[in-house]
């Protein structure tokens, strides 16, 4: 262990890669043919280096995004590395612009690398530093096709490959088709698999209250984002019409706009994503509330940070496994039986593969 666990931040590092997805991730709005990230290194007087990465979802975000983090370097040059106070300057320098988009994607990612590089300082993984124990947890394959024929057999592989749970975007045009889709990828895994479907925010509210009920009849663990994120009115609707627990959670921008999702009745479940809900900070916020709801709590991406998290949330339940960072990192998140396998490594295991972060840069 060093000499002392005070770290001092001496640079932030952000760097822009275009990682190919491959196959396609195919959604009801869109499909994502690469991974755009930046990565980032905060760097410490003592040596230590704490490394995270945002999903800009769009290449076109990318450098705006990367000269943004790189931005946040110079104010917290000379500081602690103490999360909560550098989440507290960061937000204050932010305060009339806001804390959404990628000004909070930036601060989260930030964030990350502090916490990174401070269980990395104690030498413990991520979820030991938080105080928690590193349990297996349980892990749904989140599927890349919506093709009836190749999506399917995506689905009886990651069965095959040991996961008790699957996830299948819809939101076709005709509802029949979702249906196509939904019964064969049942067939396919079996009545003992969990199915969620993922609209991807695509319909109207009377069209999602008119598919949840014909899909209230196909056993789904949920449904999830069937309208617009922000709309939380529309989602209270739609929850309190549809028998199958309606999730949503993956665009809530902090903690204050998780409260008032669940102000509103508009999600069963919770599913945020660590950097848009804030980073480490913000999660443990996060899930604070949904532990005094009594409501599950999955995560979306960044299942290399995201499965440490659930290890130290009370009332976790599944981590969605889809590998956009896996080709950059020199050990991707490992997904045994079915569950995911928290490293022994001190922080959150992230670490670069340089020879394959060079092959993606964009300059």
């Amino acid at each position: 262990m060093l000499p002392t666990t005070r770290l001092t931040v001496s640079g932030l590092l952000a760097r822009a890669v275009d990682v190919p997805v491959e196959p396609p991730l195919e959604t009801a709005s869109a499909e994502i043919r690469s991974a755009p990230l930046v990565l980032v290194d905060l760097a410490t007087e003592e040596g230590v280096t704490g490394h995270s990465y945002a999903f800009c979802v769009t290449p076109l975000a990318l450098a705006p995004m990367a000269r943004l983090v790189s931005n946040l370097g110079p104010p917290i040059e000379g500081d602690a590395v103490a999360p909560l106070s550098i989440e507290e300057k960061l937000h204050n320098r932010f305060r009339l612009l806001g804390p959404q988009g990628l000004t909070g994607m930036a601060m989260a990612a930030v964030d990350v690398a502090a916490w990174d590089a401070l269980a990395k300082a104690h030498e413990s993984p991520l979820v030991e530093f938080l105080g928690g124990e590193r349990p297996p947890i349980p892990a749904y394959a989140s599927l890349r096709a919506m093709g009836l024929e190749s999506v399917t057999e995506e689905a009886r592989e990651a069965v095959g490959s040991g996961f008790g749970a699957v996830k299948v975007r819809i939101g076709h045009p005709d509802v029949r088709r979702d249906m196509e889709v939904v019964r064969a990828v049942r067939n396919a895994i079996g009545d003992g698999v969990d199915l969620m479907v993922d609209y991807n925010q695509v319909l109207s509210v009377p069209e999602a209250i008119s598919r949840a009920r014909i899909l209230d009849e196909e056993g789904l663990y949920w449904i999830e984002e069937p309208t617009r994120a922000d709309d939380f009115a529309g989602h209270a609707r739609i929850t309190r019409e549809a028998k199958t627990h309606v999730q949503i959670g993956e665009n809530w921008w902090g903690p204050h706009d998780m409260a008032k999702c669940l102000a509103a009745g508009a999600s069963d479940l919770a599913m945020p994503d660590v950097i848009k809900i804030g980073g480490v900070s913000g999660w443990l916020r996060a899930v604070a509330l949904a532990e005094a709801e009594g409501m599950p709590a999955s995560s979306h991406l960044y299942p290399e940070v995201s499965a440490h998290l659930l290890a130290a949330t009370p009332t976790r339940d599944r981590l969605e496994h889809l590998d956009l960072a896996g080709p950059i990192l020199k050990e991707p998140l490992r997904i045994e039986s079915g569950n995911a396998v928290l490293p022994t490594s001190p922080g959150t295991g992230v670490e670069w593969d340089e020879e394959a972060v060079r092959r993606y840069l964009v300059d």
